[in-house]
């Protein structure tokens, strides 16, 4: 494995919850985790520090960071405001390409509820917003998107799950507001998902609180 796909399986293992918070991060055990040298698991370890997936503290190591409530409270806000202008654009400038690769990954998504496979779900909701983004034809838009996309990730992970099912019908909704052009349509449509996503997360929070 190369550093980078050290790195993209310590973060997709992060985000499912394999690692937690606060949880040490040893060279040694990662490396026999993922088979690989110390060396590319040093470097994908310092690729997580700079996106802020891990932490390291002097005379005790690198460990899982921890996601603040205030940090989770900012890519709610940025996302509801960004995502809605990329389905809106991307209505009228995506390619069949786009749209197709879209509408696959919906199917993968739905499949993979209905076959119980939920620890697949973050890496495709994802992968799906990151060709919205793409498809928007703004570079500037989807370079952002993808930069937060799995920080977002981390945010949704546990509330995923969830609502698995009816996110996944949200997303079929927004590949057809996508193929009937109707920017409108796709902009109410992806703003009342990252609405109902942001709502199950925050009441999920004050669940956490209350209880």
């Amino acid at each position: 494995m190369t550093p980078q796909q050290v790195c993209r399986a310590l973060r997709d293992d992060i985000i499912r919850g394999d690692f937690v918070s606060g949880q040490r991060l040893t060279e040694d055990t990662l490396a026999e985790r993922y088979g690989v040298s110390r060396v590319p698991v040093r470097e994908a370890l310092r690729t997580l520090e700079a996106e802020g997936f891990a932490s390291s503290r002097p005379y005790a190591g690198t460990f899982v960071a921890e996601l603040t409530e205030a940090e989770a409270a900012d890519l709610l806000e940025i996302r509801a405001l960004l995502e809605p202008l990329c389905a809106s654009r991307a209505a009228t400038r995506r390619s069949p390409e786009q749209l197709g690769r879209l509408k696959e990954l919906t199917s993968l998504g739905q499949a993979a509820v209905r076959d119980g496979r939920l620890d697949e779900l973050a890496r495709l909701n994802s992968r799906f917003h990151e060709v919205l983004a793409e498809a928007s034809g703004s570079a500037l838009l989807a370079q952002l998107i993808t930069q937060l996309s799995w920080k977002i990730a981390w945010v949704y992970a546990v509330e995923l799950p969830r609502r698995a099912e009816d996110s996944w019908d949200e997303h079929e909704q927004i590949c057809a507001a996508l193929e009937a052009g109707d920017a409108e349509r796709a902009h109410t449509v992806v703003a009342e998902h990252i609405a109902h996503a942001a709502s199950a997360y925050r009441l999920r929070q004050r669940g956490g609180a209350d209880g």
